[in-house]
């Protein structure tokens, strides 16, 4: 049984994974607002969990989203002001996401649209179903997809072909998305991709891996958008760590390192 959590939202915990699912079917699992707001402070409450070594994003029912809840446009994104303060809560959300010091799974089955794709695109793999498909419709409702997603686009498919998503509105197959690099792998079951993916985290050292994230995650902004000062203190704290003492003697011993974060 999962967790329950504010705006449509359900936590489980299996093993070292934590599950965060957008749990809204009878409407595809459209974003509210609301569901943009608590998204980011659910997904860092695993974050923190140091149980916890990879997250999975997904959507319940045979849908990962629909994206934002057009439905109630009309009440909290009906001025400029509105949708000002929208466009921020989305991007907060998105940002939140990448940022997270762990590794993060959007696991896709179905459709993945418009905004959704902007959480999709800030977790660092995409396994998406053989039959699932995406698209960012935003040209359709006179909306200019936000910077920060757009960044994330560009960094996942390079310019020309983010131009095409987003000039033309279309919808595209796994398949495409997977050769476009949207996607990073599909499968039958992506879920089950996404376990096997996070049993080969779970037996590596945590420090080791929120430093990578952050360093590639700064690089893939620019060298000049790289927090040094915080790369170096990644850095220096995994050599202090009781890890890396654990991996250096396990190394010698030739046995499997026990790992624990510290």
């Amino acid at each position: 049984m999962g967790k329950m959590m504010p705006g449509h939202i359900k936590i489980e915990i299996q093993g070292s994974v934590g599950i965060v699912t957008l749990n809204r079917p009878e409407r595809h699992n459209a974003l509210s607002l609301k569901m943009w707001q608590h998204l980011p402070e659910v997904m860092l409450e695993l974050d923190e969990k140091p149980t916890i070594h990879t997250i999975f994003l997904t959507g319940a029912g045979n849908t990962f989203s629909a994206g934002a809840d057009i439905s109630e446009f009309s009440t909290v994104r009906a001025t400029v002001e509105q949708a000002v303060d929208y466009e921020i809560a989305v991007d907060a959300c998105g940002d939140a996401i990448e940022n997270l010091r762990k590794p993060t799974v959007a696991v896709i089955n179905g459709f993945c649209l418009g905004g959704a794709c902007h959480i999709a695109m800030a977790c660092d793999f995409r396994f998406a179903d053989q039959d699932s498909s995406f698209s960012i419709p935003a040209a359709r409702l006179s909306i200019v997809y936000g910077a920060s997603a757009t960044r994330k686009l560009i960094s996942l498919v390079g310019l020309s072909k983010a131009k095409r998503i987003l000039y033309t509105a279309q919808r595209f197959s796994a398949r495409d998305g997977l050769s476009m690099g949207f996607f990073d792998e599909i499968s039958t079951d992506p879920m089950e991709t996404a376990h096997k993916l996070a049993a080969q985290i779970a037996d590596l050292a945590p420090l080791s891996l929120v430093g990578a994230k952050l360093l590639l995650n700064g690089m893939a902004k620019g060298f000049q958008d790289t927090d040094l000062t915080l790369a170096e203190n990644a850095i220096d704290n995994a050599v202090r760590s009781n890890d890396y003492l654990e991996g250096c003697t396990a190394f010698t011993e030739k046995r499997k390192p026990k790992f624990t974060g510290t």
